[in-house]
């Protein structure tokens, strides 16, 4: 009973998603309590859920399905950074909207995309592996992206932003590794919960960001909101465009499609709010990406989820 509920609070996180916006923009005190520093352990935590539910199995679907992942991975390191820097040139953002974009752009896959090919009818087991790999991969190419893309914008120190990713990524790996090691019968029985832990903790990182930043989103909102839809289309229509291309099956292609199109905008909301404190602005693109691609995703699902029917 309880795994069923968890299930469809869950599937439920695009309404989540808005509802926290809503909250946040209206009552920021609803999350302004949350504070800077929780926003670490709590992607922290979130990051130590998505490694307990992992199994070695995932992992070696690397090795018995190399070209599906590594394209996959490849076009999520390629498709969504060009992206990310050709919208904010193209619309002449302003210098820390434009960082913010590019830094979730550099952004590894989102937990909730799991959630999403589930409900598309995809690949499961790939888009966890994918995740895994594109979250592992995260400790270096999203700061290294980061600088090189959005360096001429705004000071970016990759090294200081290496350590922090490498903080949030590799520790909650290992430690959820050491627990799956020595305590594997009793994490089992609470594992069930931790999807939904993980949902609480990015909208109440979101709801802080948006909160705080709730003058700054009101008075750019167009190109904010603009700028993060034609993102997050962008990598869903890319993502699956260019699969066919490379003749990828259809639950793949769905699967790279959603992987692609869906950021960890929680590590960019917390990678932004530690290293770029004075420009605060390059928060907000990944506040707002959490929401958009919630929605877009879910939408999505909802369409191929009708189509086989």
């Amino acid at each position: 009973m309880f795994s069923r509920i968890v299930q469809l609070a869950t599937a439920w996180f695009p309404l989540w998603s808005i509802l926290t916006a809503i909250l946040a923009l209206t009552w920021p005190a609803s999350f302004s309590w949350f504070g800077k520093e929780a926003i670490q352990w709590g992607l922290g935590i979130i990051m130590l859920g998505m490694r307990l539910t992992l199994k070695l199995e995932d992992f070696q679907r690397v090795l018995l399905e190399p070209r599906m992942v590594v394209s996959g991975v490849g076009l999520q390191y390629c498709v969504m950074p060009m992206l990310g820097w050709g919208i904010g040139e193209m619309m002449g953002l302003p210098p820390h909207l434009a960082a913010g974009l590019i830094l979730v752009s550099c952004c590894p896959g989102g937990t909730a995309s799991n959630v999403v090919v589930y409900l598309a009818r995809a690949n499961v087991a790939l888009s966890v592996t994918m995740t895994a790999v594109s979250t592992l991969l995260a400790v270096v190419a999203t700061p290294y992206l980061t600088a090189w893309l959005a360096g001429a914008k705004v000071p970016v120190d990759a090294v200081a932003l290496l350590k922090t990713t490498l903080t949030v990524v590799i520790l909650p790996v290992v430690a959820g590794t050491l627990i799956h090691q020595f305590f594997k019968e009793k994490i089992d029985r609470v594992m069930v919960g931790f999807p939904l832990i993980s949902v609480i903790f990015i909208m109440l990182i979101v709801g802080f960001i948006m909160a705080v930043q709730r003058e700054r989103i009101l008075e750019n909102w167009q190109s904010i909101l603009i700028s993060v839809l034609l993102l997050h289309c962008g990598g869903f229509g890319l993502g699956y465009g260019l699969s066919i291309l490379l003749k990828l099956p259809e639950d793949v292609r769905r699967t790279v499609s959603i992987e692609v199109g869906m950021q960890n905008s929680g590590l960019g909301s917390s990678l932004a709010t530690k290293h770029f404190a004075s420009t605060p602005m390059v928060a907000v693109p990944s506040a707002v990406s959490a929401v958009v691609h919630c929605i877009l995703g879910s939408a999505l699902a909802s369409f191929w989820q009708r189509g086989q029917k």
